[in-house]
């Protein structure tokens, strides 16, 4: 099977071999985070107080609907340069990279991207971690190579499956909270591997760090990245309930403790993809005061999928299930000011569908 549509030999023998010999997979950590290659100048990020912010999910074919909406973000970053730009998960479609190396990163992000040179935060989905089938979320190990690929690359910032950025550093505005968590919400639950489980070592770390990193953090606006939203009234639904699912933990009843007990509450924002579509919900008593944003139609779209039909069960500003697009934010000490843009895949500019102050 070749690097796009396969499951990877090299990648499957090695995770084989590590189960056989007792090894525990081991996930990147803020502690463990990975270095950058000597010879890779990072895009530096903004010193300003006035950002302006990319919001792009689920991107990571490499198809034409991906080049669309790459030009009309291209476009908007021509009339009002972008600080820097938010990938919230589903990387690289279908079955996430076979290694760091893999030509994939090129194929699906560096290319469609030229141009947009800032740095773009990613969070990592559960295609960037298929087993057996794509986006089963079922081999998490995998999620390391798009994690090793923080190295490789000038604009990819992950270096480590989950961390924060302060921006500007000193005295900052925003603070973004990258999390995964793909191990609460697996097609395919961890459930052979300890380290990965709901209360294993992996998400353990990552609550204790959160917990400590959000009471740390003096910046004015906190604002939580995930791939899996809290709150969805696209076809993968609400948390506790995805794909409608009443079976735990198949129903990412994990995910939505996880949610409760340390986002929510505490961030203004919950920003996810996942689900393809784009959504700005109302916060609700449940999310106290956090709003729910989904942004992941940068490639695909609810509508173009078979027998699938949102059910609106969340307050919403705006909903939309048919078209590509991407999402504006603007952020400064005073105010959150968010857009979303529609993109036509046939080409043309990009249409500010919805506007409104958040904050």
């Amino acid at each position: 099977m070749n690097a796009e549509h396969g499951f990877g030999r090299r990648g499957f023998l090695a995770g084989a071999g590590a189960v056989a010999a007792g090894l525990p997979f081991v996930g990147r950590t803020p502690a463990n985070a990975v270095p950058v290659a000597a010879d890779i100048a990072k895009l530096p990020f903004p010193t300003e107080r006035s950002l302006r912010i990319l919001i792009t999910g689920d991107a990571g074919t490499g198809n034409r609907n991906q080049w669309a909406v790459a030009e009309a973000m291209r476009e908007q970053h021509r009339r009002a340069p972008f600080a820097l730009a938010l990938g919230l998960g589903d990387n690289i479609y279908e079955r996430g990279p076979n290694g760091a190396d893999d030509p994939q990163f090129r194929e699906k992000f560096e290319n469609p991207n030229a141009g947009l040179d800032f740095p773009w935060l990613m969070a990592l989905g559960n295609h960037d971690n298929s087993s057996v089938v794509p986006g089963d979320g079922g081999w998490l190990l995998r999620g390391n190579d798009e994690v090793e690929y923080h190295a490789r690359s000038a604009r990819w910032w992950m270096p480590s499956r989950y961390y924060s950025v302060a921006i500007p550093a000193r005295q900052p505005v925003v603070e973004f909270f990258v999390l995964d968590v793909n191990p609460l919400a697996a097609y395919l639950p961890p459930i052979f591997s300890p380290y990965w489980s709901p209360d294993g070592q992996f998400m353990n770390e990552q609550r204790a760090w959160l917990d400590a990193a959000l009471d740390a953090s003096a910046a004015t606006w906190k604002i939580a990245c995930t791939h899996h939203p809290y709150l969805n009234n696209g076809p993968h639904g609400n948390a506790g309930r995805y794909e409608g699912i009443d079976i735990a933990p198949l129903n990412g009843v994990h995910a939505q403790r996880f949610f409760e007990d340390h986002v929510l509450g505490r961030t203004h924002l919950l920003l996810s993809g996942h689900d393809h579509s784009l959504q700005v919900l109302e916060p609700t008593p449940a999310t106290r005061g956090t709003r729910q944003i989904v942004s992941g139609a940068a490639a695909k779209t609810v509508a173009a999928e078979p027998k699938i039909n949102p059910t609106g069960t969340n307050p919403a500003l705006f909903e939309n299930y048919h078209q590509l697009g991407f999402m504006v934010m603007d952020l400064t000490p005073d105010r959150i000011d968010l857009a979303v843009h529609t993109v036509d895949p046939t080409g043309g500019p990009a249409v500010e569908a919805f506007a409104r102050r958040l904050a």
